[in-house]
């Protein structure tokens, strides 16, 4: 890449230098000296790439390559099978206790969970056990976090229930072929994310929308699962008002016995987790709780056998056996709903991963996560599972139990194979309304904002911990547009359904995100007393501005979004002048505009343009445009575009300091030589300028930067009074 510097012919006009060369200094890349009286101007150089300089791209691929030649055997066999970086530095004094006693600790967490959590989904229980038996060995193999917990969770249970009851009833056997399909399409869609690393589209979600819709499905949850508390049948919805006037109509089937155990077993569940979090030698009843529940409810059935409680059932024994999934007629209708619990597997599931690693202390790639889900989706859809993804409560007591590898895992799929092939004769017994009170008891934690429980857990990995104050007014207190954000989706999502509720808080969540991309900040900034440094004078009123001469940060993209914006702000600064805290030569206009571009980190064709009618705009009215400290590749882009040489390299500066002293002593000559301005429009220094230039007027440069027009004139000058450059030595 040819690199070229560029000196200001400015600097020779305010030095007495004469010279036709607009590349004065171009040999050197230290800063230029200039005498200016009995003091020193140092400029640092700008150094401009040429417009044939190598793409981006180019360079990206050229590493890409050198990255795959650098690759090793063991490091391209951690690349397909990431279980292989755990294994083969395996500690089995120190790691192998600790994984088993969390892998039995999770998997009896885990067997009535998935039974709980396939009732929400309108499916047999047995479909919640196989879901969590073959996924959890597939993503112990290809994931990469070694303390995430896979397996059915609430909040997709209510995904797959809320879509497929609007296609089939969920009596009929094409429900379950198609709570099959959803799961391979889950899985593809999340491998295909993850293969083109596109992880960080969910990124535009605010978690602001999806506070809301978990907190509304948290009550919608409730409200389905109150049926085995009520002891009779109400409507399948996923609205909240179709619910109510469901059980309101049928109070006159209200049955005691089982409102009284789903009761009883709820408070049940909640005291055990409230001491599991709350004692650190309770902790084990966290997970104890489930389990705790179901056997209490079993023994009370096998002893009294009450009629009025519902029981699970008889439940298939045996391992699941290989079948393809069918129904592929569905697939259309069922990719909106394969989108969204993929993107609530991308935010729970990475999420809760990439904490556990940071805490653990090893690296997690977020797409090799992603597809690691994707493949045990994938894989377990063979063998008759629905959607599946990382759990947030497993996972936090999986991690509590001392988990540290992905062993813990595959002790978690034993028991629950254990599960399948001795216990499923006695879960015949289970009341339903027990496992009702797991649901309920799992999604209590989610009337907790997410955004709450991901930072709970990036502090002290107890995601489980309720929230101590409301969510409505914290949001509320800190930021008003993520308030009316959550209101507007959870408001949808409860009376207007899970599907619209969603569509609408991402609709509303990207209009912010367009609106604050279409408006960015911009600051006018000031010199702070006493140094060379210059910040927003909003922020900084101590910060004062110079006559003539507006400095304005754009911290934002110049986008063709954003161009008319940014323009018509630049027309407001250089009307509305802020003579407060301004110092300098006295004078009538705005002659220099200084662009601080260190933020911009891209700029368009449309910014390009609107750069070139600008600087037009301001040339006709004798303003002279400058830029500050722009990147390689806006600066790139604007030498492509031949905006370098139309504004002139002469005003292009590394730093402001740099620009408002040129600035400033052309304003200082303006108001001696009014003539003078047509510097401005002229390359080349003309003969007027020239004699101009020659004349030795004697001010001193500190007192014309300190900005004070009275000490110009005086005898008793302070060469001290706030320099922007130091004497030279």
């Amino acid at each position: 890449m040819d690199r070229k510097t560029h000196a200001s012919p400015s600097f020779q006009n305010l030095t007495a230098i004469t010279t036709n060369s607009p590349d004065f200094a171009s040999s050197s890349s230290s800063p230029t000296s200039i005498s200016t009286g009995n003091r020193s101007v140092k400029i640092i150089p700008l150094e401009h790439p040429s417009a044939t300089s190598s793409s981006s791209s180019l360079s990206f691929v050229s590493k890409w390559k050198a990255r795959i030649k650098r690759m090793t055997w063991k490091e391209w066999i951690e690349m397909f099978f990431p279980c292989y970086r755990w294994m083969r530095t395996y500690k089995v004094r120190e790691y192998l206790q600790s994984d088993l006693m969390a892998g039995i600790t999770v998997g009896i967490m885990l067997v009535p969970q998935s039974m709980s959590y396939a009732k929400l989904a309108g499916l047999q229980p047995i479909y919640g056990l196989y879901s969590g038996f073959i996924p959890i060995f597939i993503y112990a193999i290809f994931g990469s976090s070694r303390q995430l917990a896979i397996g059915p969770v609430a909040l997709t249970s209510l995904l797959v229930s809320n879509v497929l009851s609007s296609i089939v009833d969920p009596s009929d056997e094409l429900y379950t072929e198609l709570a099959i399909l959803l799961a391979l399409m889950v899985g593809i869609f999340e491998c295909i994310m993850a293969l083109l690393r596109l992880g960080w589209l969910i990124r535009f979600i605010s978690h602001s929308v999806i506070s809301g819709f978990t907190t509304a499905s948290a009550f919608v949850i409730a409200l389905s699962e109150a049926k085995y508390f009520l002891g009779y049948e109400i409507e399948r919805s996923s609205k909240i008002l179709p619910l109510v006037k469901s059980i309101i109509s049928g109070a006159d089937k209200f049955s005691w016995p089982p409102f009284v155990m789903g009761s009883l077993t709820l408070a049940i569940l909640l005291t055990m987790k409230h001491l599991g979090k709350t004692r650190k030698y309770l902790r084990f009843l966290r997970a104890a709780g489930p389990l705790t529940a179901v056997v209490l409810g079993t023994t009370f059935v096998k002893i009294y056998h009450p009629p009025s409680i519902s029981l699970v059932g008889d439940i298939p024994q045996g391992l699941p056996k290989f079948s393809v999934p069918k129904q592929f007629g569905h697939v259309k209708s069922l990719i909106p709903t394969t989108v969204l619990i993929t993107g609530v597997a991308i935010l729970e599931s990475v999420g809760i991963a990439k904490a556990l690693a940071a805490k653990n202390g090893y690296e997690l790639d977020s797409n090799q996560e992603l597809f690691g889900l994707g493949v045990a989706n994938i894989c377990g859809s063979f063998f008759s599972i629905y959607p599946t993804t990382g759990s947030f409560s497993r996972s936090a007591v999986n991690h509590e139990s001392g988990a540290k590898t992905g062993l813990s895992g595959l002790v978690m799929g034993i028991i629950m194979g254990c599960a399948l092939l001795f216990l499923t004769p006695v879960f015949e017994y289970i009341p339903q309304c027990a496992l009702a009170a797991i649901v309920i008891s799992a999604v209590i934690g989610l009337l907790a904002c997410l955004d709450f429980h991901i930072t709970c857990f990036k502090r002290e990995l107890l995601l489980y911990d309720e929230v101590d104050y409301d969510e409505a007014k914290f949001l509320w207190r800190v930021d008003k547009k993520d308030f009316l954000l959550w209101t507007i989706t959870c408001t949808t999502t409860l009376f207007l359904g899970i599907e619209i509720g969603v569509l609408v808080g991402v609709g509303v969540s990207l209009a912010f995100v367009i609106h604050e991309s279409a408006n960015p900040h911009i600051a006018v900034l000031g010199r702070l007393p006493g140094t060379t440094i210059y910040r927003n004078t909003q922020q900084y009123p101590e910060a004062y501005t110079y006559n003539g001469i507006v400095i304005v940060r754009i911290d934002a993209p110049i986008y063709f979004a954003n161009t008319s914006y940014i323009k018509d702000r630049l027309r407001d600064y250089e009307i509305e002048k802020d003579e407060s805290n301004s110092r300098g030569p006295e004078v009538s206009r705005i002659h220099f505009v200084i662009l601080e571009m260190a933020p911009v980190t891209y700029i368009d064709s449309s910014a390009v343009q609107a750069l070139k009618e600008l600087h037009q705009e301001y040339k006709s009215r004798d303003i002279q445009l400058a830029i500050s400290n722009p990147n390689r590749e806006v600066l790139l882009t604007l030498a492509k575009a031949g905006v370098i040489d139309l504004i002139g390299k002469e005003w292009y500066f590394v730093r402001v300091h740099d620009a408002v002293q040129i600035c400033l002593q052309h304003v200082q000559r303006l108001t001696e030589f009014p003539k003078a301005q047509d510097f401005l429009t002229e390359n080349k220094p003309s003969l007027f300028q020239r004699l101009l230039n020659q004349r030795k007027d004697g001010f001193l440069q500190p007192e014309l930067e300190s900005g004070f027009r009275e000490s110009l004139l005086s005898k008793d000058t302070n060469p001290q009074l706030e320099p922007l450059l130091s004497k030279k030595p």
